[in-house]
């Protein structure tokens, strides 16, 4: 992150490792700290199916309860197409793939910073920060 929150960090890092529990496609956080004044971070992820979809979201939402944060909002759960998850300084995105495709959210902030994470990793301990 640009802006060194160590919080913002703590929440990121809960997200991720709760999407790669999940086996998380595609997983890449993007720092909008510096592009955006709703939001520090987005954590985006695909699923292979709607229930793939559903039941990362649901990890995230069950470790960031376990750590004592909830959400100000959820959208799109029942679907399981494009499910956002809403920490405030945290934006989960969880997209069945084909859906992601469709909409390339990513592009719309293309100089912001983003690390991609490695499909075959099962936990981050930092934020590493790379484009």
């Amino acid at each position: 992150m640009a802006r060194k929150d160590t919080e913002t960090e703590r929440r990121t890092l809960l997200c991720v490792n709760a999407s790669l529990e999940k086996k998380a496609k595609n997983l890449i956080i993007i720092d909008m700290s510096e592009v955006s004044s709703f939001t520090d971070c987005f954590v985006i992820c695909s699923g292979a199916s709607s229930r793939h979809v559903q039941a990362i979201a649901q990890s995230i939402q069950e470790n960031m309860k376990k750590s004592g944060i909830s959400p100000l909002g959820v959208e799109g759960g029942n679907v399981g197409t494009w499910i956002l998850l809403d920490y405030d300084d945290v934006v989960v995105h969880v997209f069945y793939e084909p859906v992601r495709e469709f909409y390339d959210i990513e592009r719309l902030w293309p100089d912001a910073p983003r690390t991609a994470i490695d499909e075959e990793a099962t936990e981050m301990k930092a934020l590493d920060q790379r484009r």
